[in-house]
């Protein structure tokens, strides 16, 4: 099969990469290398992928006047590119939220409307539920986003929506809690207690650290999408998580136990848009897709320990 995948060197977007290229598929790459984070991390999760012969790298903006021909070379389209962070979305980076999260999107949707049997999985967030009094998070919750980004995500959701009703646009909206292992975002947790634990640095944990997250393994993700490929059921939104939590505290505990090393912590303000606590209720997706997460979460952190000591050497 031939899948076209945005925002192919990110964390998700290269482990998924590579596990098509490594199932006999070939993959189209599209990413523009936006400076949310070192473009030295993205050329690393790509020089696994950059020699294969069936990979073919496309950098440039996903808005760009040769899309079409893309889609049309392709099978299935995964759209991962986005402008990541709960953090960063306030104040006049809002402005490359929508451009890189809605606007992208709908310019995806426009082409694909007139191929409408290509079909589109789209990673959404567990951002879109803010903090909401149903846990575990089901995907009938009311939505109510407490971040400009999971603004933005929702805004996305609903122009599939529109999109699929208008013009039969066949998609998944999935929505990832968490994702984690070799290769994360460097602006994420686990990547920078990981990161602090190897070069003997403080962290600093937003509010006391109790706070709960629902962890998914990049693995456990690649896997699921990998499987869904031959999917006949559209229209439909999905949480795909670990369907169990831990605090940010304890994950810190790990990570002390698994580098051998003692963690020095400071507690700071907590940040706005933070939410307390994600839980996805998975069973929908175990209904439809068979979807049964089995991961351990220390096994997780551990294979992504020995990939920051390898990234940082």
């Amino acid at each position: 099969m031939r899948v076209l995948i945005t925002g192919v060197a990110g964390f998700i977007g290269s482990n998924l990469a590579g596990k098509f290229l490594s199932n006999g598929h070939s993959v189209i790459g599209i990413d523009k290398f936006s400076d949310y984070y070192s473009r030295a991390q993205k050329e690393f999760n790509l020089s696994k992928l950059i020699s294969h012969r069936e990979f073919n790298f496309i950098e440039t903006d996903l808005m760009w006047a040769g899309l079409e021909e893309a889609l049309k070379n392709s099978d299935i389209i995964f759209h991962l590119a986005a402008q990541p962070g709960v953090l960063h979305s306030w104040g006049e980076n809002f402005n490359i939220y929508v451009r890189n999260n809605i606007l992208a999107t709908q310019y995806l949707l426009e082409i694909l409307k007139y191929h409408p049997e290509k079909p589109l999985i789209f990673a959404s967030s567990s951002s879109v539920y803010g903090n909401t009094y149903h846990i575990p998070m089901n995907e009938e919750n009311i939505l109510n986003p407490i971040s400009p980004y999971g603004l933005t995500k929702l805004t996305c959701e609903k122009l599939l929506e529109l999109y699929h009703g208008a013009w039969g646009i066949k998609y998944l909206c999935l929505r990832f809690f968490t994702v984690f292992g070799p290769g994360q975002r460097p602006d994420m947790a686990i990547h920078k207690f990981l990161k602090a634990a190897l070069h003997k640095e403080k962290i600093s944990i937003y509010g006391d650290g109790e706070q709960r997250r629902d962890f998914t393994y990049i693995e456990t993700l690649t896997d699921f999408l990998l499987g869904i490929i031959d999917n006949k059921k559209w229209g439909i939104t999905l949480n795909v998580g670990g369907g169990k939590y831990i605090t940010v505290n304890e994950a810190v505990s790990m990570i002390s136990s698994i580098a051998g090393k003692k963690m020095d912590v400071q507690y700071i303000e907590k940040q706005k848009g933070d939410m307390n606590e994600t839980l996805a209720d998975i069973d929908r997706a175990a209904e439809l897709f068979d979807y049964a997460p089995s991961f351990n979460i220390e096994d997780g952190i551990a294979s992504q320990w020995e990939w920051i000591k390898n990234f940082y050497a």
